[in-house]
């Protein structure tokens, strides 16, 4: 494969991370619960149950979608789709203003179903483009280029959201054009993956074709036992992608509800995170082909709870940069290490397939560490330092699934001896 094109693979999570940078972590999230939902005392559950709903769309048709891709040769096609879907809605956010609840849910669940889906879509493409030795370096490569391209989309709408004096408007009237600049970027950063990515696999026969995705998916289903240390793994990730999936989804709003950030200060404080989540992300993708994939994963789980303790016992703004800062490190070797373990467990011809079913897990994740956070700060009167000390344990449970995987174990599971691969 060519360095060019495991480049332009790697440019889809530079043009996709704007999304989650801006939308979900650092602006619109906290201009719902402030400005669109008006400071309700539901508003922070409004928004995770939002997300929720996004998810379990996206549980139910991840798995459908990338066994289809896999039969149908199709997975650059579906991924072209969900980008179009994810940029038109991002644009739409633009029309949520005071009140506009309904708009805003909408278009949020439409975003982020399309959103996860051609994350997992784009996921599936690492068998093909990297030896199993390198996943992990690979992996890391994606995901450190990605959070530059949230720094990108951060960066942009910073200067828009600092430029609103001089419009005669407020920072809070800025947001809704930092989802068009965040769509734009999206747009035209994704154009390099579609024009030098190749779709490598080849489709199944038309005579086969019918109902294939869901017989694939019986076939997995029957064929689970084998693949124990792959189910290990999305175990373990349901509960430590609970953990980061609230630090993404609520990072902006704890910072403003308890540490009194504005909208300003947010951003800076996201663009530095993403600096480290990009070196952390770049770092462990070397470090994990070194030491072992399972062994890495097991390593940013600790600096997580790091994390977690640091982030619920400070009280100063600058400890809470040290936190975040944590977090951002611990996000980007997870998320890296956590996909390159998958694609290292998977059988090449059904990537799509298995990285849906990842996603199945990722999703799931993404509903239980959101709704629970936005459960305990409703159920406690706004007690946001409890909420992100329950989001611990999600990490605590996910050491002890990861205890459970045997690395050789599961590579020779996903690639049976005689088959010709290189390690």
């Amino acid at each position: 494969v060519a360095r060019r094109e495991v480049f332009a693979w790697a440019m889809y999570d530079f043009a996709n991370s704007g999304y989650t940078t801006v939308v979900l972590t650092a602006v619109f999230n906290a201009y719902f619960v402030s400005t669109v939902a008006g400071n309700a005392p539901w508003a922070t559950f409004a928004w995770t149950v939002a997300l929720g709903v996004s998810y379990a769309i996206v549980m139910a048709a991840g798995p459908v979608l990338g066994a289809w891709a896999d039969a149908h040769a199709a997975k650059k096609r579906a991924l072209a789709a969900t980008t179009a879907v994810c940029v038109a809605g991002t644009a739409l956010l633009a029309g949520a203003g005071p009140g506009d609840v309904a708009w805003a849910v909408a278009f949020i669940i439409v975003s982020n179903v399309a959103y996860s889906l051609g994350e997992n879509l784009n996921a599936a493409f690492l068998t093909e483009l990297a030896r199993p030795a390198a996943l992990g370096k690979v992996s890391g490569w994606g995901w450190s280029l990605g959070y530059f391209g949230g720094i990108l989309a951060l960066a942009a709408s910073l200067a828009w959201v600092m430029s609103a004096p001089a419009r005669g408007a407020t920072a809070a009237q800025s947001v809704p054009g930092t989802m068009l600049l965040t769509a734009g970027i999206f747009a035209l950063a994704s154009l390099v993956t579609f024009a030098l990515l190749r779709e490598r696999a080849v489709p199944v026969p038309a005579a086969a074709r019918q109902s294939h995705a869901l017989a694939r998916l019986a076939r997995t289903a029957r064929e689970a036992a084998g693949y124990r240390d792959l189910l290990a793994v999305f175990a373990c990730g349901v509960f430590y992608q609970a953990g980061v999936a609230t630090v993404i989804a609520l990072a902006a709003i704890y910072a403003e509800q308890v540490m009194g950030f504005g909208t300003r200060d947010t951003i800076l404080l996201v663009i530095a995170v993403n600096v480290t989540a990009a070196l952390g992300a770049f770092g462990f993708g070397y470090l994990q082909d070194r030491i072992g994939k399972v062994r890495a994963l097991r390593y940013t789980l600790y600096a997580w709870i790091l994390m977690v303790c640091v982030a619920y016992f400070g009280t100063t703004a600058a400890v809470f940069w040290v936190a975040a800062n944590l977090a951002g490190i611990a996000m980007g070797s997870s998320q890296s290490a956590g996909r390159a373990l998958v694609a290292y467990f998977s059988p090449p011809e059904r990537s799509g397939e298995f990285f849906g079913l990842w996603g199945v897990a990722t999703r799931l994740a993404s509903i239980l560490g959101p709704v629970t956070y936005g459960a305990v700060t409703w159920a406690t009167g706004g007690n946001h330092r409890l909420a992100i000390l329950v989001t611990g344990l999600f990490f605590v449970v996910a050491i002890f699934f990861l205890a459970a995987v045997d690395e050789r174990r599961g590579h020779a599971a996903a690639r049976p001896a005689g088959d010709g691969a290189t390690p």
